[in-house]
């Protein structure tokens, strides 16, 4: 089932238990802005609450999956206070990480700012070969406002990620997974077919026993080792019964 003309900044479409958001904004290289974030929280809420979708899959059309949010808009907010706010009206960043469905995000060409973090609030993430990851925030005298520095040192270490935060550099697809940024990297030709293949394959997953995996992962993460597996524990005992 597709429903590309529902949103002004993104395509989406359901095939069988696959729902797939791809950013549309091609000719800023799908620069995220306030509309983006309107369209991507209905998108998310849809998927939610879809009990046929079991997994979904989250790409970027034209030459890069996200270059970042559009200055034009949050750039030119009063202050970071306003800009994060602004941000934040719509819960993206929460309901994407609190998705009960795994996530999968395809990346190519730019995967830059704001494009970078909605990347690491997914499950899985699958990069094109040459691709160009950055968070250069902190060089427009900002800070990643969509979760990144948190998301990012759970992802690949404190240490590597005061050097990406604060020298800004661009790094690319090979350096990404040798840091645990990506989990893999394919050809640019073969990306969509590489994702959707996943996706398709997560799908197939029993519902239950993967929304209790990601509670485990997302919250036990930020607990001591004998509370994690105290909550390992019971999350397992409700499965049972």
């Amino acid at each position: 089932m597709s429903d590309k003309g529902r949103f002004q900044t993104l395509l989406f479409e359901k095939k069988g238990a696959l729902a797939h958001i791809s950013l549309n904004r091609p000719r800023v290289v799908n620069a995220y802005n306030i509309q983006m974030r309107d369209d991507f929280s209905e998108a998310l809420f849809a998927v939610e609450l879809d009990s046929d979708v079991r997994a979904l899959l989250i790409t970027g059309q034209g030459r890069g999956f996200c270059a970042g949010a559009d200055l034009t808009e949050f750039g030119s907010a009063p202050s970071q206070v306003i800009a994060r706010q602004v941000r934040w009206e719509r819960d993206v960043w929460g309901q994407l990480i609190n998705l009960s469905k795994p996530t999968v995000a395809a990346l190519h060409g730019y995967c830059i700012g704001s494009g970078l973090e909605i990347a690491l609030l997914c499950d899985v993430r699958i990069s094109a070969a040459r691709t160009l990851f950055a968070l250069p925030e902190i060089q427009l005298g900002m800070i990643p406002a969509a979760g990144g520095t948190q998301s990012l040192p759970r992802t690949i270490g404190s240490s590597q990620s005061m050097d990406l935060l604060l020298t800004g550099r661009r790094i690319q697809a090979e350096e990404a997974l040798a840091l645990g940024l990506v989990t893999r990297i394919v050809s640019p030709e073969s990306l969509l077919d590489e994702a959707w293949l996943l996706a398709n394959r997560l799908a197939d997953l029993p519902v239950a026993p993967v929304a209790a995996l990601k509670q485990l992962l997302r919250q036990g993460m930020d607990l001591d080792l004998p509370q994690a597996l105290e909550l390992e524990s019971r999350v397992t005992a409700r499965l049972s019964t």
